[in-house]
């Protein structure tokens, strides 16, 4: 039964799919000496961004430079964990072990079900990195400020609040008081934190966003917030599409906000999806056009 599972698992369309990509999207034209700026932003999805290190993965794999990050909501976490140093296996391992209760504690009150002070021991576990200026690549972290509507980037000072409070999704954490702001999740005013990255001077953006599917009837109280705030991200103005140059979008929507332990396909379909958009990038740091590759986002399915 164990080694059916191996052969015909959810990770056997993935290896087929590489193999059939692998070979189109690796160039291997070297890059002129002036080349832009890159940044990277990532994008909130709870559980989803584990999405994120596949795509990091990829991009690393293949050379492409990263010359600065942003990140919201998971996306601040995965980030930080990247610019910290942290090994994409050592994430990876920590991503399909992590539970609610390695970041969040149940203490209803009337602004929020839970606190997330646990987030800075999840962080410690990481990246050994305190401050943005430790960091070994410049990073943005985007929250949402509850009072005025308004985003906030944090790029200097200590990691631990801007992360707390880019994932204090509102109504199950409590929001962060920072800085004479009461702060939430920065998903609300930034999806994808484009300013982020444009704040650290890249010419050429790369986003990764997470889309949420139809995912049946909701369990809980979280899941009735997780599924309202996506329906609204849909109806939004998505005006950060126009900022981005190049836009990964991995097929996650089939995936439950809170599962890790999913982990090895959500990576899985965050390397689909780089390996797909590596010609485009690699078109657009030699200044050409390059249109995206047809069926960015396979699934299963697709490969048929």
């Amino acid at each position: 039964m164990a080694d059916e599972e191996k052969s015909s698992g959810p990770l056997a369309w993935f290896k087929t799919a590489k193999d059939k990509i692998r070979a189109f999207a690796y160039g291997t034209e070297s890059q002129r000496a002036e080349r832009p700026r890159v940044g990277l932003a990532l994008a909130g999805g709870f559980a989803r961004g584990i999405a994120h290190i596949g795509v990091i993965r990829v991009l690393r794999e293949a050379g492409i430079p990263i010359d600065c990050v942003a990140g919201t909501s998971v996306g601040s976490l995965i980030g930080a964990g990247y610019c910290g140093g942290a090994s994409l296996e050592e994430m990876e391992r920590i991503g399909s072990i992590t539970t609610f209760a390695d970041f969040g504690r149940w203490t209803p009150s009337w602004l929020g079900l839970a606190t997330n002070q646990r987030m800075e021991k999840f962080l410690a576990r990481l990246t050994p990195a305190k401050t943005f200026e430790e960091l070994q690549t410049p990073l943005a972290i985007a929250t949402t400020d509850i009072i005025d509507g308004v985003s906030v980037y944090y790029s200097t000072g200590p990691i631990a609040p801007a992360l707390r409070a880019s994932c204090a999704y509102p109504g199950l954490f409590v929001p962060i008081q920072y800085e004479g702001r009461t702060l939430v999740d920065g998903f609300l005013t930034a999806p994808v934190p484009i300013e982020g990255v444009l704040l650290h001077g890249a010419d050429l953006v790369i986003a990764v966003y997470l889309e949420s599917g139809n995912l049946g009837e909701p369990r809980t109280l979280t899941d009735i917030l997780s599924r309202s705030f996506n329906i609204m991200q849909r109806h939004a103005d998505l005006a950060w599409r126009t900022q981005a140059d190049i836009i990964i979008e991995p097929d996650v929507k089939q995936f439950v906000w809170d599962d890790f332990t999913k982990t090895p396909d959500m990576v899985a379909a965050g390397e689909i999806a780089a390996l797909h958009a590596l010609p485009q990038i690699r078109a657009a740091l030699r200044g050409e056009k390059h249109d995206a590759a047809p069926g960015g986002n396979l699934s299963p399915a697709a490969l048929k």
